[in-house]
């Protein structure tokens, strides 16, 4: 079950009873061999993408092969992800926790933006303004669950002529993540893809596609000025304030036709 359905008090005017939907939020904890890595709130939708995902974006995973068992339990009040791997990922690791513009604490761990922003991104992708209105605009028509409940975020893998997977969820970091998870578990090549996604694209959002080597990310929303600087430092190119029939070019490296 996605949403639940409840009985409000609305004001307009005046007072009066109607029925909401309200998205499903749960609490999905994350254990790696086992030592428990976060605790992420989320939908409950593809818990070990989302799991694997949140995983290799955070760089304790570099391959698909490196993990030897994925289990997801279900406890009623939470869902508990426990991967295994064959090789320790908590070598050399500084355990760090920031603050990030996500729903409450983050975990950067390892990842710090001086490593990350020294990769420079490639591949041949080329999209058209039009491609990019489009796929947009698909995107807000698939997002059901948001018209439900106004309670997520929505993202997708796309080639620039199709949408080639959808995601979402109460936080655009799970959305993302989940894309990531199933890309990395599944070999999916994402040199010639991009991600077309909702929500503000905070540095901490521009580093996952960084490292899942994503070359072009899209949002409806805007850019922070850290985001834009790191997409001009790391070559992405960065779409942002995606509208019916305009958008904002933060950086692009002639990936964009006609730009």
């Amino acid at each position: 079950m996605e949403s639940f359905d409840y009985e409000v008090h609305e004001y307009k005017n005046g007072f009066f009873k109607t029925g909401i939907q309200s998205i499903r939020e749960v609490p999905l904890t994350i254990i790696l061999n086992g030592k428990e890595v976060v605790t992420l709130l989320c939908t409950a939708k593809y818990p070990e993408y989302l799991a694997i995902g949140f995983l290799k974006s955070d760089a304790f995973l570099s391959s698909p092969d490196q993990v030897t068992d994925l289990t997801v339990r279900d406890e009623g009040d939470r869902l508990v992800a426990e991967v295994e791997t064959c090789h320790d990922p908590w070598e050399g690791r500084i355990m760090e926790r920031s603050i990030t513009s996500g729903c409450g604490k983050g975990t950067n761990f390892g990842r710090n933006v001086t490593t990350i922003s020294k990769r420079r991104l490639g591949g041949d992708i080329r999209v058209t303004p039009e491609q990019i209105l489009t796929l947009a605009n698909e995107l807000h028509l698939r997002s059901t669950l948001y018209n439900a409940t106004r309670g997520c975020h929505n993202s997708s893998l796309c080639t620039p002529d199709e949408m080639l997977l959808f995601r979402e969820d109460i936080g655009r970091h799970n959305a993302i993540d989940m894309i990531c998870g199933q890309c990395f578990l599944d070999n999916v090549s994402v040199e010639d893809k991009m991600i077309v996604s909702t929500g503000r694209i905070a540095s901490e959002i521009l580093l996952k596609v960084v490292r899942i080597g994503v070359p072009i990310l899209v949002s409806t929303a805007v850019a922070t000025s850290f985001s834009v600087e790191l997409a001009r430092k790391t070559g992405i190119t960065l779409v942002g304030n995606v509208k019916k029939d305009s958008f904002w070019v933060y950086n692009d490296k002639g990936r964009i036709i006609g730009f």
